[in-house]
């Protein structure tokens, strides 16, 4: 048996373990980089840490610090409450609103599934309230996750950039970054029109809050014939009453919020997509920069912080680009493009490549489909018939879109914060079969649009 089938192999299995056993797909690669290195390729120990990705730790490890300060001092909800104050009483909105945040803060920086964390929470909460469809807020968080996915300062974007920087192709981190953003915009237009939104411009906030109101007063009066004391003050009726006394709270609650350490933060927020894109310095450099006079300004704010970082991922990432590493020096990415060049029809294989992405990301790590498939397309792509920006673009959309899936982290995280009285079973079926529309379509249309056209 090659070596180059056997790495195959090798791969195959990681992926199979890390999606039936709860391991850490990175840690599978680290041993699975060690045995093909050291065992079948005699490689020095010093020469496999070699293709470890230092400078995508640090990025990683900065980025996700950083985020975990600005979630302890309350920035991100300063956020999120200022938006939703814009919208003022556009129930229409808030869907865009959880979209739009999720989207800039993956773009500046955070991960995915970190995005997806912060905000699905809140999301569903507004679903609740106001009566808008649980799957459509809930799947407008993941799509902007997505959007901003591919930003020159986002993860997945540092990742794809960084593996195609030194190939010589005629490349544009930009056009990557703008089609996974109007990608998921018109999936997500498309989603608001077909499960209700259209609905929501005829609703008020205020109609919401008047009858959560009118309900609780219901509830207090209830009690006090049951012989419960419960204390109604103020001029006015009692809707009226607690309707001031709500939105009092809420407002009081917003400035207090309004902090040194909140402000500082989105400054830092700014200087790190200024510097980073504006200037080309190192991301990872700025983000843990930035973090660091976070907790500088102030300690107790970056209390926990450290813990917060996305361990699991970073240990996933560092691991897989290890182990690609070591594939390379096997020859398996060069054996695998002209296996798959040797098709004959470049765009059927272009097609392959991008289901394949699809599907196994539906199951697995988005971030370490990427950082296997995206090599494994670079070989093929230097035949010249086929557009690489279109390649890579459409392989990065179909592998990061079907993180709707309910097996894959994003779509587990909304399924997790299913509001309360929600029929979970009914909603694991909803996302379950809007996730196979996306993964047998998506890589579909994907492929259409960003490749076809640069093949005719």
């Amino acid at each position: 048996m090659s070596v180059q089938l056997l790495s195959i192999i090798i791969l195959a299995a990681m992926f199979l373990i890390a999606t039936l056993l709860p391991v850490n797909m990175g840690a599978l690669a680290f041993v699975g980089a060690f045995l093909l290195g050291a065992v079948f390729l005699g490689m020095e120990t010093d020469d496999i840490i070699a293709n470890f990705p230092g400078g995508l730790f640090l990025t990683l490890v900065g980025v996700t610090y950083l985020f975990a300060i600005a979630q302890n001092n309350g920035t991100i909800d300063l956020l999120v409450n200022g938006a939703v104050k814009l919208v003022r009483s556009r129930v229409a909105l808030i869907p865009w609103i959880m979209f739009i945040i999720t989207g800039v803060i993956t773009a500046v920086g955070a991960l995915g599934p970190a995005a997806v964390a912060i905000m699905a929470p809140v999301a569903l909460g507004f679903a609740a309230k106001h009566k808008i469809s649980p799957l459509l807020m809930g799947m407008m968080v993941v799509h902007g996750a997505q959007a901003g996915g591919f930003s020159p300062i986002a993860v997945y974007g540092v990742i794809v950039n960084g593996i195609v920087a030194d190939t010589g192709f005629d490349y544009s981190p930009m056009a990557l970054f703008l089609s996974s953003l109007i990608f998921n915009f018109l999936i997500a237009v498309v989603l608001f029109m077909v499960l209700g939104g259209r609905n929501l411009f005829s609703a008020r906030v205020e109609q919401f809050v008047e009858g959560a109101a009118d309900a609780r007063m219901r509830a207090s009066v209830g009690a006090r014939a049951s012989g419960t004391d419960v204390d109604f003050r103020g001029t006015g009726s009692g809707t009226d009453s607690l309707k001031r006394k709500e939105k009092a709270a809420n407002d009081d609650g917003v400035v207090a919020k309004q902090t040194l350490p909140q402000f500082a933060t989105i400054a830092g927020l700014i200087i790190l997509a200024v510097v980073a894109l504006g200037f080309k310095v190192d991301v990872g450099f700025v983000a843990i920069t930035v973090a660091v006079a976070l907790a500088l300004i102030s300690p107790r704010s970056q209390k926990g912080a450290v813990e917060k970082i996305s361990w699991s991922t970073v240990l996933l990432i560092c691991g897989m680009l290890t182990f690609v590493g070591v594939l390379q020096e096997a020859g398996t990415i060069e054996y695998v493009s002209d296996g798959v060049a040797s098709l004959g029809m470049p765009l059927l294989a272009a097609l392959l490549i991008c289901y394949i992405g699809a599907v196994v990301s539906a199951f697995a790590s988005s971030t370490a489909i990427l950082a296997a498939l995206i090599p494994l397309a670079i070989p093929f792509l230097e035949s010249g018939e086929i557009g690489a920006i279109g390649v890579i673009a459409a392989l990065s959309v179909a592998s990061t879109v079907v993180d709707v899936s309910p097996f894959s982290t994003n779509g587990a995280l909304v399924l997790a914060n299913a509001p309360e009285g929600t029929d979970r079973d009914r909603f694991y079926k909803q996302i379950l079969a809007y996730g196979g529309i996306v993964v047998a379509v998506g890589p579909l249309v994907a492929w259409l649009v960003l490749v076809v056209p640069g093949w005719l």
